[in-house]
């Protein structure tokens, strides 16, 4: 099965243990009670010297919402330039406005703060009106590597025929990560139904 199997940790012993069952990649984030905020700076300088395998930064300072106000796009900013300054994989946001759909001047403000990092565009995707018609916006950025997605479901396996579409319609090199409840033992069923190359999860190797 040639896919990546990407690990959402907010610590750096589940990281570990995460790379030794299989992680291909780790989604580094602090809080996942809260759905995964921005981990603390000495947390990010630690695991880059400590965790071999690619690691994408999650940049979220809180988690009331996705509208983000200047002071918040301030900390977001400090958040990638340290990403940027100790060469990770990638950072992981999303902006909305205050209609829920895609905030496209703040997400094009923080892609271009972030290059080179690969740049994904989390699950605030799934609260947009349209995944479908949020992702065409989102590939038009040239410089967006990815989405994280439900397919606009609570879980990848109800979102899953929209998951099969977003795949769709992506360029070959844009990744289209599958999420939301995936685990060791239900990802050979959904990837058999999805049929896509990156798959994220809490539990996704097994239990850490």
């Amino acid at each position: 099965m040639d896919i990546i199997k990407e690990v959402c940790v907010d610590n750096i012993r589940d990281a570990i243990n995460a790379v030794k069952l299989g992680a291909d990649r780790i989604e580094f984030c602090s809080k996942l009670d809260e759905d995964g905020l921005t981990p603390r700076i000495e947390d990010l300088i630690s695991i880059k010297k400590i965790v071999k395998c690619p690691i994408r930064v999650m940049v979220r300072p809180h988690s009331r919402s996705f509208v983000y106000s200047e002071q918040d796009l301030k900390e977001m900013k400090k958040t990638i330039n340290l990403c940027n300054q100790h060469n990770f994989d990638g950072v992981v946001f999303g902006c909305l406005d205050e209609n829920m759909e895609l905030d496209i001047k703040k997400i094009k403000y923080l892609t271009d703060l972030s290059k080179p990092l690969k740049v994904i565009i989390h699950k605030a995707i799934d609260l947009t009106s349209s995944t479908l018609n949020s992702l065409k916006q989102l590939i038009e950025i040239k410089q967006i590597n990815g989405v994280l997605s439900s397919g606009g479901a609570d879980n990848a396996e109800h979102g899953l025929d929209n998951l099969k579409k977003m795949i769709a319609i992506s360029p070959p090199e844009f990744e289209v990560i599958s999420a939301g409840k995936i685990t060791n033992e239900n990802l050979d069923y959904l990837h058999e139904k999805i049929q896509g190359k990156f798959y994220h999860g809490k539990k996704i190797v097994g239990k850490l």
